[in-house]
Protein backbone atom coordinates (compact mmCIF):
# COMPACT_ATOMS: atom_id res chain seq x y z
CA UNK A 1 0.00 0.00 0.00
CA UNK A 2 0.98 3.15 -0.89
CA UNK A 3 1.84 5.90 1.79
CA UNK A 4 0.05 8.78 -0.37
CA UNK A 5 -1.61 7.67 -3.55
CA UNK A 6 -3.06 9.92 -6.19
CA UNK A 7 -6.53 10.43 -6.10
CA UNK A 8 -6.84 9.21 -10.16
CA UNK A 9 -5.46 6.13 -8.59
CA UNK A 10 -7.49 5.56 -5.83
CA UNK A 11 -10.41 6.83 -7.63
CA UNK A 12 -9.74 3.90 -9.72
CA UNK A 13 -9.39 1.54 -7.16
CA UNK A 14 -12.46 2.17 -5.44
CA UNK A 15 -14.24 1.61 -8.42
CA UNK A 16 -15.82 5.21 -9.23
CA UNK A 17 -13.86 4.45 -12.65
CA UNK A 18 -13.66 1.60 -14.78
CA UNK A 19 -10.44 2.99 -16.10
CA UNK A 20 -7.53 4.98 -14.31
CA UNK A 21 -7.12 7.19 -17.47
CA UNK A 22 -11.07 8.31 -17.21
CA UNK A 23 -10.12 9.46 -13.46
CA UNK A 24 -7.54 11.25 -14.84
CA UNK A 25 -9.68 12.52 -17.67
CA UNK A 26 -12.20 13.14 -14.99
CA UNK A 27 -9.52 15.03 -13.02
CA UNK A 28 -8.59 17.30 -15.41
CA UNK A 29 -12.05 18.51 -16.91
CA UNK A 30 -12.60 19.58 -13.20
CA UNK A 31 -15.13 16.85 -12.18
CA UNK A 32 -13.89 16.15 -9.38
CA UNK A 33 -13.23 18.62 -5.90
CA UNK A 34 -11.95 17.83 -2.82
CA UNK A 35 -13.05 20.75 -0.44
CA UNK A 36 -14.78 22.19 -2.85
CA UNK A 37 -11.87 22.87 -5.08
CA UNK A 38 -11.36 21.14 -8.49
CA UNK A 39 -7.90 19.09 -8.18
CA UNK A 40 -5.34 18.20 -10.69
CA UNK A 41 -4.68 14.16 -10.95
CA UNK A 42 -1.40 14.16 -9.29
CA UNK A 43 -3.23 15.30 -6.07
CA UNK A 44 -2.46 13.11 -3.09
CA UNK A 45 -4.97 12.30 -0.86
CA UNK A 46 -5.12 10.99 2.92
CA UNK A 47 -7.65 9.47 4.95
CA UNK A 48 -10.97 11.59 5.91
CA UNK A 49 -10.94 13.73 2.54
CA UNK A 50 -14.80 14.14 1.48
CA UNK A 51 -14.40 13.80 -2.53
CA UNK A 52 -16.77 14.93 -4.65
CA UNK A 53 -16.94 13.73 -8.28
CA UNK A 54 -19.86 14.22 -11.11
CA UNK A 55 -19.96 11.03 -12.77
CA UNK A 56 -22.77 11.16 -15.69
CA UNK A 57 -25.91 12.55 -14.23
CA UNK A 58 -24.82 12.22 -10.20
CA UNK A 59 -22.30 14.18 -8.24
CA UNK A 60 -21.00 11.49 -5.73
CA UNK A 61 -19.74 12.37 -2.17
CA UNK A 62 -17.49 10.39 -0.85
CA UNK A 63 -15.03 9.94 2.35
CA UNK A 64 -11.78 8.32 2.11
CA UNK A 65 -11.84 5.48 4.83
CA UNK A 66 -8.67 3.70 3.74
CA UNK A 67 -5.83 4.46 1.63
CA UNK A 68 -5.15 1.86 -0.93
CA UNK A 69 -3.34 1.97 -4.71
CA UNK A 70 -4.74 -1.32 -5.83
CA UNK A 71 -8.13 -2.02 -7.82
CA UNK A 72 -9.84 -4.27 -5.18
CA UNK A 73 -13.37 -6.12 -5.27
CA UNK A 74 -16.62 -4.78 -5.10
CA UNK A 75 -17.29 -6.18 -1.85
CA UNK A 76 -14.20 -4.55 -0.48
CA UNK A 77 -15.04 -1.13 -1.59
CA UNK A 78 -16.70 -0.30 1.73
CA UNK A 79 -13.43 -0.80 3.66
CA UNK A 80 -11.77 2.23 1.51
CA UNK A 81 -14.49 4.76 1.45
CA UNK A 82 -17.55 5.84 2.86
CA UNK A 83 -20.44 6.70 0.25
CA UNK A 84 -22.33 9.60 1.37
CA UNK A 85 -23.93 10.90 -1.74
CA UNK A 86 -27.54 11.96 -1.00
CA UNK A 87 -30.62 9.84 -2.04
CA UNK A 88 -31.64 12.66 -4.63
CA UNK A 89 -28.53 12.17 -6.81
CA UNK A 90 -29.60 8.02 -6.88
CA UNK A 91 -32.90 9.12 -8.07
CA UNK A 92 -31.70 11.50 -10.63
CA UNK A 93 -29.76 8.71 -12.16
CA UNK A 94 -33.23 6.17 -12.18
CA UNK A 95 -34.59 8.97 -14.10
CA UNK A 96 -32.20 9.35 -16.26
CA UNK A 97 -31.80 5.20 -17.09
CA UNK A 98 -35.82 5.60 -17.27
CA UNK A 99 -35.88 8.81 -19.86
CA UNK A 100 -33.42 6.96 -22.37
CA UNK A 101 -35.62 3.42 -22.16
CA UNK A 102 -39.25 5.20 -23.02
CA UNK A 103 -38.21 6.66 -26.30
CA UNK A 104 -40.89 5.03 -28.88
CA UNK A 105 -39.99 2.13 -31.04
CA UNK A 106 -38.81 3.08 -34.25
CA UNK A 107 -38.98 6.68 -33.30
CA UNK A 108 -34.47 6.21 -33.74
CA UNK A 109 -32.34 8.32 -32.63
CA UNK A 110 -33.04 12.10 -30.36
CA UNK A 111 -32.97 14.87 -32.96
CA UNK A 112 -30.10 17.44 -31.97
CA UNK A 113 -32.66 19.71 -29.99
CA UNK A 114 -34.11 16.74 -28.36
CA UNK A 115 -30.52 16.29 -27.02
CA UNK A 116 -29.62 19.13 -25.91
CA UNK A 117 -33.28 19.47 -24.43
CA UNK A 118 -31.97 16.08 -22.34
CA UNK A 119 -28.58 17.31 -21.82
CA UNK A 120 -29.88 20.60 -20.24
CA UNK A 121 -32.12 18.97 -18.17
CA UNK A 122 -30.08 16.46 -17.11
CA UNK A 123 -27.76 19.75 -16.36
CA UNK A 124 -24.89 18.15 -18.28
CA UNK A 125 -24.14 20.93 -20.39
Amino acid sequence: MAATPRIDKYLWAVRLFKTRSQATQACRAGKVKVDDQVVKPSREIDTGMVITVQTGPILRTIRVKELLDKRVGAKLVSQYMEDMTPEEEYKKLEIARSQAGMRPHGKGRPTKKERREMDQWFGWD
